[in-house]
């Protein structure tokens, strides 16, 4: 049995906090030892997600380039993971010449079978900016469940999606001004052509996470809607059609891509470059995606749909144990209030197997949990270092005394 154990791409254009590591990439790290232990063969991979308007937003923030910003970013995220022992095959990134080749290939693959149809859409344009409004450009009510600071694209409250431009009282992210809607082409992923396939496919998921397992059969039951993949940005893998120029594809489109770009990354600088397609390309492969509860539509619903619409038999995923949010004491971590507690300074501070510790017996599982530095000091000193520390040293006082310091290997079975 082979494994594809991913961890959500990281947005590189901020440092990585406590709750990133709580929610995707220290469950994922913990399974993948546990499966290395049983001498599974598994590869856990990774990597930044490198395009998109958030990057586009801070470039233009700071006065610099979005690659400058990415650099920057992918730098500091891999130190922050090295610092707190997340062990990846392989970190890679996604504005890599491979990755966009992968990216356009899926593309023509699902634009080719009609899959993929354009269409002219409207959209918000700001008048101030003389620009399209994209995703996080814009923000405003959501018209779902109306919650305040709703994206363009999706509403991280309720997990919804909708047209953009039922977005409720839009605000330009630049400047602040109410934008127009103007008229603009765009390519829709045609997500209803996969609702059987899909369907037969969550059918047999009866060991997911409710949560997931949940609001996936409520989409089908909804009935699935066409979804923009493409957007009027400079930044992104540029969509490979001569009519689309100017247009780059949604960074939701591209970036689960880099889970298969990455794994080819790692069978090159393995010296065994087609290595991958046994993972990849083999039905019976366990892949595994670790991420958070706001990124269960992508990982559950139109990633399996686009690996669904290509021409090789890619693997689908086996399971999404998307976890809940992690909170600081008591408040909703903010980075743009600098309200979080970022891993590389913490770990200045503590050892990393202190902070490892506390986010796996405090994970948000089942529910939001709560980071508290006196629930951190108290769970430290009593259970790691006095009951488990104790344990510990007992037992290798005891093999020392009676096993020349070696513990013997056990031998077991189910019964």
């Amino acid at each position: 049995m082979k494994y594809i154990v991913t961890s959500a791409l990281p947005y590189a254009n901020g440092r990585l906090h406590v709750g990133h590591v709580a929610g995707a990439y220290l469950p994922a790290d913990i399974f993948v030892r546990w499966l290395r232990l049983h001498k599974e063969d598994v590869i856990y991979i990774c990597g930044t997600d490198e395009h998109g308007t958030p990057i586009s937003i801070s470039a233009y923030a700071q006065g610099v380039t979005p690659q400058e910003v990415v650099d920057h970013y992918h730098k500091d995220i891999k130190a922050a993971f090295d610092a707190i022992n997340i062990q990846f095959d392989n970190f890679s990134g996604t504005a890599r010449a491979p990755h966009h080749e992968m990216a356009q290939e899926f593309f023509l693959n699902l634009w080719e079978t009609g899959h993929i149809k354009a269409r002219d859409t409207r959209q918000f344009y700001c008048e101030h900016d003389k620009r399209f409004l994209p995703d996080r450009y814009v923000e405003g009510t959501c018209p779902r469940c109306q919650a305040e600071g709703a994206r363009g694209d999706q509403c991280d409250v309720c997990g919804q999606i909708y047209d953009t431009v039922t977005l409720i009282e839009p605000k330009c992210k630049i400047c602040g001004n109410t934008p127009i809607i103007r008229d603009t082409r765009h390519w829709f992923l045609q997500l209803g052509d996969f609702t059987q396939e899909l369907q037969d496919w969550i059918a047999h998921k009866d060991y997911w996470k409710e949560n997931v397992r949940n609001f996936m059969l409520n989409l089908l039951e909804q009935g699935l809607v066409e979804r923009s993949i493409t957007r009027d940005l400079s930044w992104g893998v540029p969509v490979p059609l001569p009519e689309a120029e100017g247009k780059v594809l949604y960074v939701w489109f591209d970036a689960p891509i880099g889970y298969i770009s990455s794994t080819i990354e790692w069978a090159k600088n393995k010296g065994e470059p087609e290595i991958w397609k046994e993972y990849w390309l083999d039905p019976e492969t366990r892949m595994v995606h670790f991420i958070g509860k706001d990124n269960i539509i992508f990982h559950a619903l139109i990633w399996p749909a686009m690996l669904m619409g290509q021409k090789q038999p890619y693997c689908l995923p086996h399971d999404v144990p998307a976890n809940e949010f992690m909170n600081l004491e008591g408040d909703k971590i903010s980075t743009s209030k600098n309200w979080a507690i970022w891993v590389n300074e913490f770990l200045q501070d503590f050892p990393a197997d202190y902070l490892r510790y506390y986010l796996a017996v405090n994970a948000p599982e089942k529910g939001d949990s709560d980071f508290s530095f006196a629930d951190f000091q108290l769970r430290i000193n009593s259970e790691l270092n006095n009951v488990l520390g104790n344990l510990a040293n007992r037992v290798f006082a005891f093999a020392t005394k009676h096993f020349e310091g070696v513990i013997p290997a056990v031998e077991y079975d189910e019964h």
